[in-house]
């Protein structure tokens, strides 16, 4: 089983209802996400195309931020969903200066966060937050090694990509363009 993200960037509005599904859903503090909106413009006037990303951990499956993590805190669970255990966590920060993707930050509690892909509510065959409140249905999940699930049919049937895939993380996280 491998859980992986496909986000639509055609369908994306960039309303941040996921942003704020998250941050209920996870107790997420003020003034912090796990998960964001990205707008980028690109062209030349009066010829520009925007493409609006819900960004997250990339969950990685050869993860810098679980090799640097010197209490073993940060790690990869069955599914390859990257966690932080909060009571091993000693908020060092390394984890946050080796992700290429910026998708951790310094809980106020003193360990780092981060999107979990919502893996309380999918071991009881639910959706993440961002996926069930999303209006404009651009967000699917689910296991990359079930060739029926939402995600693997999409990124099947579309061109897609993956960010900072030189960095050799093996992202998780499509992006169909």
């Amino acid at each position: 089983m491998r859980y992986a993200m496909a986000i639509d960037t055609k369908k994306c509005v960039g309303c941040s209802d996921c942003v704020v599904a998250c941050q209920i859903e996870n107790k997420v503090p003020v003034g912090f996400c796990r998960d964001w909106i990205v707008e980028t413009t690109t062209g030349t006037y009066p010829n520009l195309e925007t493409e609006y990303r819900s960004e997250r951990c990339h969950h990685c499956a050869n993860a810098p931020c679980v090799r640097c993590c010197p209490t073993g805190a940060s790690h990869i669970e069955e599914g390859g969903v990257v966690l932080v255990t909060p009571d091993l966590c000693i908020g060092c920060g390394a984890c946050i200066a080796s992700c290429p993707y910026d998708a951790r930050y310094p809980h106020p509690d003193g360990y780092v966060d981060k999107c979990t892909f919502c893996i309380h509510k999918v071991r009881k065959g639910e959706q993440p937050a961002c996926v069930e409140v999303c209006p404009t249905n651009c967000l699917y999940f689910g296991d990359l090694d079930d060739p029926n699930s939402d995600v693997s049919k999409k990124i099947k049937e579309r061109k897609y990509k993956r960010l900072k895939t030189e960095a050799g993380t093996d992202p998780q996280l499509y992006f169909l363009i």
